[in-house]
């Protein structure tokens, strides 16, 4: 089988390779060729099994060009895992607000159309605490994230901005969060990230680290609950969960677009990610 594999914009300089090169090896091991595309330079399907937008960092950035993007994927149904439908709708983290509603354990979410001191005092109020997180809906890598304290103006980088709003979980420093990983629609494998210290940012462009843990109790059901929310099924996906400030649970990410999966971390999931990617092909 011959899959598409899609890679950040020619300009993106953040370092995207190694991911790449851990996911393409699996399916190569797994007798599938791999051809890496930008996804701003990909004109068509034709020759290939499978469009894969697995390393499309960066798309945040571009987040117009990328919408035309699945816009004429879908119109053209491509073949793709996965699905432009389900990309779309994972693009912008207002999700979590829809989910939240629907009663899922979610980490609480406001979406402010204009993020400025008043819409921030009075989320203060919806959200019964005094320090907040604020984050852009459509970002990555913690990408405009800040945690506000009591009396902290916004910052000047996203004042006036559409933002979403979320209570500050101090668990983040003391458990951090948990990634479930899942393909074909199976759990596959779950890690730990946590922030470095006096930070709280678990991604490891800030110093965070991350590896393989045993599920917490009550994981798999809430992560099973968000991706049966989701639009359309995943071929591959991962769930961070956190545990919210009554003690439970939550969800506060669906990552379906261009996840780090952290095989690396558990060496025997690259099978399982192979089989997914190419039953999905076949």
């Amino acid at each position: 089988m011959r899959l598409a594999m899609l890679t950040p914009a020619p300009d993106y300089d953040a370092e995207w390779r190694w991911a790449f090169d851990v996911e393409a090896e699996a399916l190569r091991a797994a007798g599938a060729e791999v051809v890496g595309v930008p996804w701003t330079e990909f004109g068509s399907p034709a020759g290939f099994d499978l469009v894969l937008p697995l390393v499309t960092w960066g798309y945040h950035l571009r987040h117009a060009e990328w919408l035309a993007f699945l816009d004429r994927a879908e119109a053209e149904s491509w073949p793709m895992a996965n699905p432009p439908q389900l990309l779309r709708w994972n693009s912008d983290k207002a999700y979590l607000a829809e989910l939240g509603r629907q009663g899922l354990a979610s980490v609480p979410t406001l979406e402010v159309d204009h993020l400025n001191e008043a819409a921030l005092a009075a989320a203060h109020g919806v959200l019964g605490t005094d320090q907040l997180v604020i984050k852009p809906p459509v970002s990555a890598a913690a990408w405009g994230t800040y945690r506000l304290g009591p009396g902290q103006p916004v910052p000047t980088e996203v004042h006036g901005s559409r933002m979403l709003v979320q209570p500050w979980l101090g668990s983040v420093i003391e458990e951090g969060e948990y990634s479930l990983i899942f393909f074909g629609g199976h759990f596959s494998h779950s890690v730990a990230k946590r922030p470095k210290a006096g930070d709280f940012r678990v991604q490891p462009d800030h110093g965070g680290t991350t590896k393989a843990c045993e599920l917490p109790d009550g994981a798999l059901a809430v992560a099973e609950a968000a991706l049966a929310a989701a639009p359309t099924a995943a071929t591959y996906a991962r769930v961070d969960l956190i545990r919210g400030n009554d003690g439970g649970l939550q969800l506060m990410e669906l990552e379906l677009i261009e996840p780090a999966l952290f095989l690396h971390c558990v060496p025997e999931a690259t099978s399982r990610f192979a089989e997914a990617v190419l039953a999905a092909a076949a």
